[in-house]
């Protein structure tokens, strides 16, 4: 029987993060991949649990890195969350990051925050869903199991994707445009736009001392109002020990690896709703106070 040299390329890549996570847990290894999406070819980190699969996957988008768009941004706490309670994730490096193809976002749209920003956001939206068929290719995937998952500019994303495909069985949205809503007109009606047409399950976070809670309060009104099953969860005022710089609200911090511990119980509950994983590292300790929806 021939095998076609991208299975056997796919098998052989499935294998090596296999190895490379049975490493000690705290190397968080992961296996560097490349897909294409159009005409670029774009950087991911895949991280797999113990086994040979198919596992759900997880798509996690990250948020902005001005002027560090070259450098590699494999997100290992993630990567070590996630393969811990049994799911595969992908970590793709949109055009213009680490080593993917395309200009960078200072590039390409600099301080703007009006169509040219939305604009980019869509193309790199483009460049999660290529993943879809780049993971149908993974025999250690379960494609008709895929999540997604973003931060910041990656929330945004997050929610266009779920917009334009149904292909995704849960989404979380943490603090996406929670940096740019107030300042952009475009950014508001974008997002807007998306949850009147998105009918994926959808987490929605954000702390109460981010720069505003309206980029997600207002997405579960939506949600609400047309009847999408979703859960709005208000973190009390975070305090990161590492600040972000003066542009960053401390509160948009809880989504780094330093507040882990005030969302991870929510993410793995919300995730193992859709996708049924079998936990291996659900977190103990007392549950941190929020309110929801």
């Amino acid at each position: 029987m021939r095998v076609s040299a991208t299975r056997l390329l796919s098998i052989f890549l499935c294998l090596v993060a296999a190895a490379a996570q049975s490493q000690s847990p705290a190397d968080s290894a992961y296996t560097e991949v490349f897909y294409p999406s159009g005409n670029l070819r774009i950087q991911a980190y895949l991280y797999k649990p113990d086994g040979d699969g198919p596992f759900p996957v997880v798509i996690y988008n990250h948020g902005s890195r001005a002027g560090r768009e070259r450098r590699a941004g494999p997100f290992a706490y993630i990567g070590r969350l996630l393969t811990r309670a049994g799911y595969a994730v992908l970590v793709p490096e949109r055009r213009g990051y680490g080593r993917s193809d395309g200009p960078t976002w200072s590039e390409d749209v600099g301080n703007d925050k009006g169509q040219r920003f939305i604009v980019r956001l869509q193309a790199e939206t483009d460049d999660v869903l290529a993943a879809l068929d780049y993971l149908r290719t993974l025999p250690c995937a379960d494609p008709k199991r895929v999540g997604i998952m973003g931060w910041s500019l990656g929330g945004i994303v997050t929610m266009f994707a779920v917009s334009r495909s149904s292909a995704f069985a849960v989404a979380i949205n943490q603090a996406g445009g929670a940096l740019t809503w107030d300042g952009s007109a475009q950014v508001r009606s974008a997002l807007s736009a998306a949850a009147e047409k998105g009918t994926t399950p959808v987490l929605l976070l954000v702390a109460q001392n981010d720069r505003t809670t309206a980029s997600i309060t207002t997405l579960a009104d939506i949600f609400k109002k047309r009847g999408v099953p979703h859960r709005m969860v208000l973190y009390e005022p975070f305090t990161p020990q590492q600040a972000g710089g003066a542009a960053i609200a401390p509160g948009h911090l809880v989504f780094s690896a330093q507040g882990m511990h005030v969302w991870e119980r929510d993410v793995l509950e919300f995730l193992g709703r859709y996708l049924s994983a079998t936990s291996m590292g659900t977190p103990g300790g007392p549950e941190p106070a929020k309110s929801q929806q």
